[in-house]
């Protein structure tokens, strides 16, 4: 009788597969608290000492500024750790009561506080340019200069003193409260696809979404119509959501002076209203690049056209699933193979309880990662369903990461960037990690799928997202010059904006024309979206300066992270030689998705798909 080796069982885990148990850890945000209650009484008592300050900070000096903004900074820190335990809570499960209440109670609160002291920003803005300019340049206030120095900025939008106050406290019975609603409605949105089994079984939107990455078209086709079924209960309502904070929107910035619905936004941003718009039209102007690549993807699937639905279809050989243990020892590797330190820090969010990662009934879809607060480290929430885009998402939430990490010696005036710099290192990190896997891989066919995933994550990120703030524009636009509007009308202008940017390279279907209502970036943050162009574009660039120069300028990276938000994007983009202020940057940018783009299409070649 021969000796056999005992069979090696591959078959996957489905704890693995899931993430489960992949949860985080929210007590230590706690400080060693008892509760969020005595959190935010010490934030009350810093509030009624500043009070006491309202009638000589006028003639402060700059160490009296100085001691407003150090208890500010407490008083903000107490506020951010409660307020981060109630929102992170709240995203692990959107349908518990409790959860809900304690994030109302949490922003009621918050709002009541920031109320009591927002004459200080009234004050600071009130002064003299050559005072506040003196105060600046005295060194007392660079813990957080560069903050202040932005609160100017707002001058000549801000109200009164009583009006500011009735604004802050009803904003949580307004655009907050219809926010939130949004969050519920959409976390209860169900799909149900087809199971193995000839029957169906009901998913969560981002199963569902997931699907249309499914390398069958019929499988894609089952999806995208499942999923229009799905967001057909509640449509209306979601519309009405929308509605009213369109109008919240356009009242808002009447009342201050803003000129158009995008100006306070890139305001926040650092941004004239005139480079936003020239990012935009440069993106518009090269529309015809995710258009070219839709028409060679109709020709590698073996379709006259796509369908709306076979955007993101894979074009892999086969669909194959990745665990979590595999899936973060690639992203592990990535970030190992250009920085040891950044290394580290991404393993500390695996192992450490500072990341939820597993689909759960009532978590809120997506992914994010919150920077908490600087005396403690970020968090990231992923909804892992097994396949291996997820590993792109871990990536890029993990470059958001490293980067709140790295910033927190800023303080809590300065970790944060601008929205326009926020993308920066997630799409770093993802670009590290598929450049990487791309570097294993030796099959042509694994070469072409992973090059044309890396150019599709850009056609989605810089141009779907000018697209849909293209759809902004125009549902903003629409909102204050036609009143309220009907689903269709938002579907209408969904479509439109949407096939500007297909062309007649994809089938816009009649079912798509809903799909914007389960975008929660439209309801929470008007005006985010072209900041994901921007910072692809930007860390495309920084990554063609590494590629160019290689180890050499990881020291100029990793400052760049470690400098938050202390200074302007300008000055910031300079750190690693991005000169952000030319015209030309953006077509530079863009010429190096189109180089993806050849890449893709001479891989494709090479593995005989053409």
């Amino acid at each position: 009788m021969t000796d056999t080796a005992p069979a090696t069982d591959t078959t996957p885990d489905p704890d693995d597969l899931a993430a489960n148990g992949v949860v985080w850890d929210l007590e230590p945000l706690l400080a060693g608290a008892a509760s969020v209650d005595d959190l935010l009484a010490e934030a009350d008592a810093i509030a009624t000492e500043l009070e006491a300050e309202r009638d000589t900070l006028a003639a402060a000096d700059a160490a009296g500024w100085a001691s407003v903004m150090r208890r500010i900074e407490r008083l903000q820190e107490l506020i951010s750790r409660a307020g981060h335990h109630a929102m992170l809570s709240f995203s692990e499960n959107t349908m518990d009561p409790a959860a809900g209440a304690a994030m109302a109670g949490m922003q009621e609160t918050s709002a009541q506080l920031g109320a009591r002291i927002l004459f200080i920003d009234l004050v600071w803005a009130g002064l003299d340019d050559d005072v506040a300019e003196a105060h600046l340049a005295s060194g007392e206030l660079d813990f957080c200069a560069h903050h202040l120095a932005n609160q100017r900025r707002y001058r000549s939008h801000l109200l009164s003193e009583p009006e500011e106050r009735v604004l802050t406290e009803t904003s949580i019975s307004g655009a907050a409260a219809w926010s939130r609603l949004f969050d519920e409605l959409q976390s209860a949105i169900e799909v149900e696809l087809p199971d193995p089994d000839g029957g169906t079984q009901t998913v969560g939107l981002e199963a569902g979404l997931s699907q249309l990455q499914h390398p069958d078209a019929e499988v894609r086709a089952a999806a995208a119509a499942a999923v229009t079924k799905g967001l057909e209960p509640g449509l209306r309502t979601r519309a009405y959501v929308f509605n009213t904070l369109l109008l919240d929107k356009s009242v808002s910035d009447r009342l201050r002076d803003y000129p158009s619905w995008v100006s306070s936004m890139n305001l926040s941003n650092e941004a004239s209203d005139e480079s936003v718009q020239a990012l935009v039209d440069a993106v518009v102007g090269r529309y015809d690049i995710p258009q070219r690549w839709y028409r060679l993807k109709a020709d590698i699937l073996g379709v006259d056209r796509l369908n709306d639905y076979d955007r993101m279809a894979s074009v892999a050989d086969s669909e194959s699933s990745i665990g979590w243990a595999e899936g973060t020892a690639v992203v592990r590797d990535a970030y190992a193979s250009f920085s040891d330190e950044l290394a580290t820090v991404v393993g500390r969010f695996i192992d450490e309880g500072w990341i939820h990662a597993p689909v759960t009934p009532g978590k809120r879809p997506g992914a994010f990662c919150a920077y908490a607060v600087p005396s403690h480290h970020p968090y990231v929430l992923l909804n892992w369903t097994g396949r291996t885009r997820d590993v792109a998402t871990l990536a890029h939430e993990l470059g958001h990461g490293v980067h709140g990490y790295l910033a927190r010696e800023q303080g809590i005036f300065h970790q944060s960037t601008p929205l326009t710099l926020a993308e920066t290192a997630s799409v770093f990190g993802e670009t590290v990690t598929n450049n990487r896997l791309l570097s294993m891989l030796e099959d042509p066919n694994e070469r072409f799928a992973l090059l044309a995933s890396t150019l599709e994550d850009s056609i989605a990120t810089v141009f779907r997202q000018v697209a849909m703030n293209r759809f902004e524009d125009a549902v903003h636009g629409a909102r204050r010059s036609e009143g309220e509007l009907s689903v269709e009308r938002f579907g209408d202008l969904w479509s439109d904006t949407q096939t500007a940017m297909l062309g007649d390279a994809v089938e816009v279907s009649e079912g798509y024309k809903t799909w914007w209502s389960y975008i929660p970036h439209f309801i929470h943050t008007p005006g985010y979206v072209y900041a994901y162009a921007y910072g692809q574009l930007l860390a495309l660039s920084v990554y063609a300066r590494y590629q160019s120069e290689g180890d050499a300028f990881v020291p100029a990276y990793l400052e760049l992270l470690r400098a938050g938000g202390s200074r302007s994007p300008e000055e910031l983009g300079r750190i690693v030689d991005c000169d952000l202020a030319d015209p030309g940057f953006w077509d530079a940018g863009l010429r190096i998705v189109e180089g993806q783009l050849d890449a893709a299409e001479a891989a494709a070649r090479a593995a005989g798909r053409l």
